[in-house]
């Protein structure tokens, strides 16, 4: 019996016949899914009598994932790579996140800055302090952790070194919390969020996906606000609309190559199952039922979907759907694509403004060491490597 596995209400029922009542199978399950418990002996959870802790410690099991490197990129983001029980290997990336006040204060500070610029003033604001440059960092006050939800990715999307490694497995459910919990071991600060942005595509394990942030945002585990997860999707139409039916209260994020059939068939060989007018009927559906924004993430080519046609067309594709285009420059390390140019994604921007799209620069970190969007590929590459200790050491470490 891998308790690892099994939500609240699942682990009641699996450990009903071994007479444990429910009040202490609620217990039973904080211990495992809060806690990050590795066994189980009389004691360790109240109300368990000596024979059920006995019965259930002999069929227990407890696997885990082994944590092969981890690797530090110059602007803070940290990439676990682990190996799974049956020798594959899949990434994890622990994402630095500011306090939302101080971020807040950051953009104010930046759009003076641009104002100032524009208007041909100095570097100063009033009194004296000086304005925020687009360089400027804060510390760190939490983390989003993007995680795994297979091993590979079956879509293989042009542009996307995950998808170069073809479709191997999905990951079982605790396969997907063990990136969570072993993560969060180790932080000096809390997670306070998930992405499913990982290896592979969430959808086409939803079961197990479903389950993972289930037990993610349940009270007695790891109690992650339904809000902080997101899950991503290429655009998997009929789970898109399962999703919807079933009222999930997570964030449902969309990647979206180009902005017309033709042109996303050549990026994302998914246009072929699931084609784009499709799609947006699945996300009408969904942004109909649930009133929220869907977050668009558009990964920005230079020379490929970044001229204002392209932006006439992606303001055309989404007119009357409430969405935030969110643009993220592509990343490829074969050299095949290349990030739009500074006045290219500004005059692309500036064309989407025009059409009322309301869209925001996504910032994609850890490039130096292959942990940033459509780059995980489970590489040993870049950054600094981080010395496996124990939680007290890595936290002193980062101060």
């Amino acid at each position: 019996m891998n308790l690892r596995n099994l939500d609240r209400d699942e682990l009641r029922d699996a450990v009903a016949p071994l007479g444990v009542p429910g009040d202490v199978a609620a217990r039973l399950f904080a211990h495992v899914q809060r806690d990050g418990a590795a066994g189980l002996a009389h004691g360790d959870v109240r109300g368990m009598t000596k024979d059920a802790a006995r019965a259930l410690a002999d069929v227990a099991e407890w696997p885990d994932l082994e944590i092969l490197e981890r690797r530090r990129a110059a602007d803070g983001f940290v990439k676990y790579l682990f190996r799974t029980a049956d020798g594959h290997a899949i990434e994890a990336v622990r994402i630095p996140l500011p306090d939302p006040a101080d971020a807040r204060e950051l953009k104010a500070r930046r759009r003076e800055a641009r104002a100032a610029r524009e208007a041909g003033r100095g570097g100063m604001g009033e009194g004296g302090v000086p304005r925020a440059s687009a360089l400027e960092a804060l510390p760190t006050a939490k983390y989003t952790l993007c995680v795994s939800s297979q091993v590979g990715c079956a879509l293989a999307c042009d542009f996307c070194a995950t998808g170069r490694m073809g479709g191997v497995r999905s990951l079982k459910t605790w396969e997907i919390l063990a990136q969570h919990r072993l993560v969060a071991a180790e932080a000096d600060h809390p997670l306070r969020g998930v992405v499913f942005m990982g290896m592979g595509e969430p959808l086409l394990n939803y079961e197990n996906v479903i389950r993972a942030a289930r037990i993610l945002s349940d009270p007695a585990g790891p109690a992650i606000a339904a809000k902080a997860i997101s899950i991503s999707t290429a655009g998997v139409v009929p789970m898109i609309r399962r999703f919807t039916a079933e009222g999930h209260r997570y964030r449902l994020l969309v990647s979206l190559g180009a902005p017309t059939s033709e042109q996303r068939r050549a990026l994302m060989p998914i246009e072929d199952r699931w084609p784009l007018p499709e799609l947006m009927d699945a996300l009408r559906a969904h942004a109909a039922a649930t009133g929220q924004r869907i977050p668009i993430a558009y990964v920005a080519i230079g020379g490929v979907n970044t001229s204002p046609a392209h932006a006439r067309d992606l303001a055309a594709l989404v007119a009357g759907l409430r969405v935030k285009l969110n643009l993220i420059d592509v990343v490829d390390e074969t050299g095949a694509y290349r990030p739009p140019t500074p006045d290219e994604l500004a005059t692309f921007r500036d064309a989407l403004d025009a059409l009322g799209a309301p869209v925001v620069r996504r910032y994609s970190g850890g490039k130096d060491i292959a942990a940033a969007c459509g780059t995980l590929a489970a590489s040993r590459t870049g950054g600094d490597l981080v010395p496996l200790r124990a939680r007290a050491s890595v936290a002193s470490e980062s101060q």
